[in-house]
């Protein structure tokens, strides 16, 4: 049995990713959605600190094209040992 999407694709999306504030983290999160949405402009990616600057946020809007890409990037993203947390 196949599961019917609530969302109309294609569609813009975004994926938030959190993980420990170093310098290698943004582009680790950015490589892991264009791994299956492609190249992203820079305006699509937003990174902000916390407050105690421990942790980052990245948040990387994509253009989603269907529920099979949506579940491959946070597949890859919860599996990946950076990333602690994903939205």
């Amino acid at each position: 049995m196949t599961e019917e999407s609530v969302i109309e694709f294609p569609t813009s999306f975004p994926i938030k990713m959190m993980g420990r504030n170093t310098p290698e983290f943004p582009a680790t999160a950015r490589a892991l959605v264009e791994k299956h949405a492609g190249a992203v402009d820079d305006d699509a990616v937003r990174v902000a600190a916390s407050s105690n600057d421990r942790f980052i946020s990245v948040t990387v809007t994509i253009t989603a094209t269907s529920q099979q890409q949506l579940d491959a990037i946070y597949q890859d993203v919860t599996d990946h040992e950076d990333v602690l947390m994903a939205l």
